[in-house]
């Protein structure tokens, strides 16, 4: 069997860089903690947990802590969540991916200057959620055609439209489309990262000319589910996993070229293991 591994699979910069310093922080022999998980990958939690990191669910939980440092995942949170850190003298280490940093600076400026925000993403996404949290006007978020259509911001206030940093550019697009015809006046600042258009372009262009597409990621990972969804249009026989233990594969007797990807939460060790794994037994 012929395996062909995306460039683009595993760890982004963002990712990696937040997994690495609370690694060095849990080495220090404080009380750690992450306001939510790192990242969405359920290995990589449980081995900081084991470390001594502990997660923290909600502000509600932070408003218990007496002690300790509180590390900001690479998704971002509000801005109150900075403030509420600060009020409790915690110590703060900001691990925010530097992508997703600049929308809040963005969102932050533009609302301060009387735009409304509208963000294109999933609206229970913790790096959503953090956007949102950064603006002082009205915000709405919009994942769908259905969604865009029923939002309603003042008309006669501009407004200006920021996407979540995973989100698929042509679905991007597309919304923004749609809303241009609604009238509003509004400004578009693209705030897709550009790791994530490169794992998408090279995620369909694989599954366009494999017999069978692996993507591995977090079950509850944003980027690894648009690319199942990318994957899928393309190849017929397109799997998601999160681990080699979830890799049931029936393939048909023809298939000779697999494909394998990975979302920006999945580390080297897991996609290796599934590479090694699918070389050696099929």
């Amino acid at each position: 069997m012929e395996v062909l591994l995306a460039k683009s699979a595993g760890f982004c910069f963002g990712v990696k860089r937040a997994v690495e310093r609370v690694y060095e922080l849990a080495g220090s022999g404080g009380r750690i903690y992450t306001f939510g998980p790192i990242i969405h990958n359920e290995e990589v939690v449980g081995d900081l947990e084991k470390k001594g990191v502990s997660v923290i669910e909600s502000t509600e939980q932070l408003a218990k802590i007496k002690s300790g440092v509180v590390v900001i995942r690479s998704h971002g949170v509000a801005k109150s969540v900075y403030e509420q850190i600060e009020r409790q003298g915690l110590e703060c280490v900001d691990a925010t991916c530097p992508f997703v940093r600049r929308i809040h600076r963005i969102v932050e400026k533009e609302s301060e200057n009387g735009k409304q925000i509208l963000i294109v993403g999933n609206a229970g996404h913790p790096e959503v959620e953090g956007i949102m949290g950064w603006s002082r006007t009205p915000a709405w978020v919009a994942e769908t055609p259905g969604e865009m259509e029923k939002i309603s911001p003042d008309p006669s206030v501009p407004v200006c439209i920021v996407s979540q940093t995973t989100f698929n550019y042509n679905k991007f697009k597309e919304l923004v489309e749609i809303f241009k015809k609604r009238g509003y006046d509004i400004s578009v600042v693209n705030t897709i990262c550009n790791a994530t258009e490169e794992r998408q372009t090279e995620a369909k262009e694989i599954a366009a000319k494999v017999d069978a597409m692996i993507i591995i990621g977090g079950k509850h990972s944003s980027n690894t589910r648009k690319l199942y969804e990318i994957c899928s249009r393309e190849c017929a026989h397109t799997y998601f996993i999160q681990t080699l233990d979830d890799l049931h594969l029936e393939l048909p007797k023809s298939v000779r070229l697999v494909g394998i990807t990975a979302g920006a939460s999945t580390p080297n060790k897991i996609i290796e293991e599934v590479q090694n794994y699918v070389r050696i037994n099929f």
